[in-house]
């Protein structure tokens, strides 16, 4: 189930939102989590309910293994002083994560592999990635490392369940954590309704349907051509393509994280920021500061550290940057393309590293000139489907024997006028940020609810005149 869709919005949403806070007013406490979960698993059955066990699987055997690590903490032992056994049960259930991400995830692509390297013809299994498998297995594993660090508390199956299945997050983030989501699901204050958390909450999920459904999809008819369907592209085809594309990814991603911090308020919890004006960094650490912040934030704390971080030398050091980072890649997808990116991002920061040593300041403009083109180049590998395809926008973006036409169309039948607004609306968001900004006192003034309500009016005209499309990061 889509959340840019009226099944959910119109349906879904307000049916859950109606019977949890019933049975929070009739003090049913434990129902009201039932349903929670219940309602959660039932979106996550919505494309597909042969995925359904797997979650399960995973929830049941990771809070079985975490529940063991915690009665070691019990008994008092340090986490410098844990027993062989802990240690051991903490590797299963790592182990246990990566094989059942990597199983599906990553499967054909070695044995792809393995055919191209040895020139055998060994059969593909084509194993269909399921849902969000990505999400809640990085979710379990930094649950499992910091029961096993003595940071986590014993909690009940209902509410772990609750923690890793709770739908707005669920399906693409952000990746959450258990010391920011449990205390909120056991606060008392949480159980009754709060109209300024409604009232903000639907504004933030507006904003957040008006990025996917308007800006994103716009741009993606772009990018789809560049990538997928043009053979040769010019110049200007090219740079229309890759930077179509990194607007379509960055408004497609926060517009779904909008819309899950949004539709998570209505229930009164508080999901962690995903973005900060990422497109306004001005050095690459600068970005990952700003994007996707809670994978930055689990791989700093579950990768680069365990790695040794910068406790070593500055060799090392760079290499453990490099190292998170080509992880970080391939933890998106099971491709080179992602693996290409990946790397080119650990090269960056380390390179960022290097040139702080030399004290050189560069100009802001140039600094985010320089950092957002290699953050758009960076993109196309990342969603090129062949190598071929991210080769062919990048020659074309360096053929300047084709400047001339000073300019020319790319935007084939689509309406100038829908492309100024198009276009308007984009720097706008850009210029303004993320929902940092927002709080309830903002989105109560008349002006405010207007221009909510403009944009609600205008997703559900984009929403009826066009397909639904999923967003990017299901595919992770």
């Amino acid at each position: 189930m889509l959340f840019s869709t009226y099944e959910f919005f119109l349906i879904f949403l307000p049916i859950v939102f109606s019977v949890y806070f019933f049975l929070t007013s009739k003090r049913l406490i434990i129902g009201s989590k039932v349903w929670l979960v219940v309602s959660s698993l039932f979106f996550y059955s919505w494309w597909n309910i042969n995925y359904l066990p797997l979650l399960l699987i995973s929830v049941f055997v990771n809070y079985g293994i975490g529940t063991s690590l915690i009665d070691s903490n019990d008994e008092g032992l340090s986490s410098r002083k844990k027993t062989p056994s802990k240690y051991v049960l903490l590797v299963v259930g790592i182990v246990f994560n990566l094989f059942f991400l990597g199983y599906f995830k990553y499967t054909d692509f070695l044995i792809e592999n393995f055919n191209g390297v040895f020139g055998t013809n060994v059969p593909l299994p084509n194993i269909v990635l399921p849902l969000a498998i990505s999400f809640f297995t990085f979710q379990q594993i930094a649950y499992l490392v910091d029961s096993y660090r003595s940071e986590t508390k014993e909690y009940d199956l209902l509410s772990y369940m609750l923690f890793v299945t709770f739908f707005p997050q669920l399906i693409a983030g952000p990746i959450v954590h258990h010391k920011e989501m449990m205390p909120q699901f056991s606060n008392v204050k949480n159980m009754a309704k709060q109209y300024r958390n409604i009232l903000l909450g639907l504004s933030i999920f507006t904003v957040g349907l008006f990025k996917k459904v308007v800006i994103a999809d716009s741009f993606s008819i772009w990018a789809t051509q560049g990538f997928d369907h043009s053979k040769d592209l010019d110049f200007y085809d090219a740079w229309f393509t890759s930077l179509s594309y990194s607007m379509q990814l960055y408004f497609d991603f926060s517009g779904y994280v909008e819309m899950a911090i949004g539709a998570a308020l209505l229930f009164n919890i508080r999901l962690p920021f995903n973005f900060n004006s990422p497109y306004k960094a001005t050095d690459i650490q600068d970005f990952w500061r700003r994007w996707h912040i809670t994978l930055s934030r689990f791989l700093r704390d579950y990768v680069y550290i365990p790695l040794g971080g910068n406790r070593s030398s500055t060799i090392l050091t760079y290499r453990n940057l490099f190292l998170t980072f080509l992880i970080g890649g391939f933890w998106h997808g099971a491709g080179w393309g992602f693996v290409i990116w990946g790397a080119l991002h650990g090269l960056a920061v380390v390179s960022n590293r290097l040139w702080r040593t030399l004290g050189i300041k560069l100009n802001s403009f140039f600094a985010w000139f320089v950092t957002f083109n290699f953050v758009n180049v960076a993109w196309i590998f990342f969603r090129a489907r062949e190598l071929e395809d991210a080769l062919k926008v990048i020659s074309g973006m360096l053929s300047f024997d084709e400047l001339i036409p000073l300019f020319k169309t790319t935007f084939g039948t689509v309406p100038e006028i829908e492309v100024f607004m198009l276009l308007i609306s984009t720097a706008f968001l850009l210029y303004c940020g993320d929902i940092r900004s927002f709080n309830s006192n903002l989105v109560r003034k008349k002006y405010a609810v207007l221009v909510l309500s403009m944009l609600l009016f205008v997703c559900i005209l984009k929403i009826n005149s066009s397909a639904v499309s999923e967003f990017l990061y299901f595919e992770f």
